[in-house]
């Protein structure tokens, strides 16, 4: 699915329109949620998008519960809106007309962690408007509540857990904050560093204040789309970098400004930051020096 460029005109979906999306994106999340807590720790195939002759270097895998999950949200939204586009990870869908809105599926974000019953990974709904994310739910396996829950937010609306508007308190008291960062590059900033395995788990950890800030190489479109738009309900901010250097993101696009056409959104793979603004613009300036 290609996205329409940011200089082509569009008139912007209503409120009202926004909350029901939301609504699904919730819905939808709570259900991965549910098929996933059914499944842990069962014994299921599991295949490898990177193969490999030595045991180590296998990569990527994916669990017939990604592929289960993100067949039934197909279905439901396929159902639900039948106009819209939908990218997911795990099943090639037939590229639709150009559609206005693309719903982005991750059905187990942190397949890693889920095969090996490392008890940190999500589901990630993400639904972008010609581009833009507007709406967005991750359920993850732990939040700020130490239980399970779905974050979730539209444009315009407060970021919310469980349905229940939620706004990020930092306590004073704690001077040295937590960043989702590589921990080869914490030395260089002024964070402790912590990795999950879930890009979907850190930015809404960002969104809820648990995270100062959280950096990530080259994630994918599924990877992200549904957490970016809870960091912008909590007030955080979002860049990425491009071959003009890093700048705020407003919407999934090509690398570069001088790109040319329609971009396609399933191969965007871009560095990004998000969390709070300050933090983020520290980030981006130590990067860069």
């Amino acid at each position: 699915m290609r996205a329409k460029r940011a200089s082509q005109p569009a008139s912007s979906p209503a409120q009202s329109e926004l909350a029901g999306i939301e609504q699904m994106a919730l819905s939808l999340a709570n259900l991965a949620g549910a098929e996933i807590m059914t499944a842990l720790g069962g014994m299921h195939a599991v295949r490898y998008k990177t193969l490999a002759k030595q045991e180590h270097a296998w990569r990527d895998p994916v669990s017939e519960i990604d592929e289960h999950v993100e067949t039934m949200i197909r279905a439901k939204l396929a159902e639900a809106y039948p106009d819209h586009e939908v990218i997911g990870e795990e099943v090639a869908g037939a590229a639709g007309p150009h559609a206005d809105f693309i719903w982005a599926v991750d059905p187990i974000d942190g397949t890693a962690n889920f095969v090996n019953g490392f008890p940190l990974f999500a589901a990630s709904i993400g639904v972008l408007h010609n581009g833009e994310p507007v709406a967005g739910a991750v359920w993850c396996s732990t939040s700020h509540k130490l239980r399970s829950g779905v974050y979730h937010a539209r444009r315009g609306g407060p970021l919310s857990f469980e349905s229940e508007p939620f706004k990020p308190r930092r306590n004073p008291a704690v001077r040295r904050s937590l960043a989702g960062v590589p921990a080869a590059v914490s030395g260089l900033f002024p964070w402790e560093s912590r990795k999950t395995g879930s890009a979907a788990i850190e930015c809404a950890l960002a969104a809820a204040g648990v995270l100062r800030v959280a950096r990530f190489e080259r994630p994918n479109l599924w990877d992200v789309a549904g957490g970016i738009p809870l960091v912008l309900a909590a007030g955080g901010s979002v860049h990425t970098k491009t071959k003009e250097g890093w700048r705020r993101m407003d919407r999934f696009e090509g690398p570069s400004q001088d790109d040319i056409g329609d971009f396609d959104l399933r191969v965007w793979r871009q560095p990004l930051i998000v969390g709070d603004p300050k933090a983020v613009a520290e980030y981006c300036a130590l990067d860069e020096a």
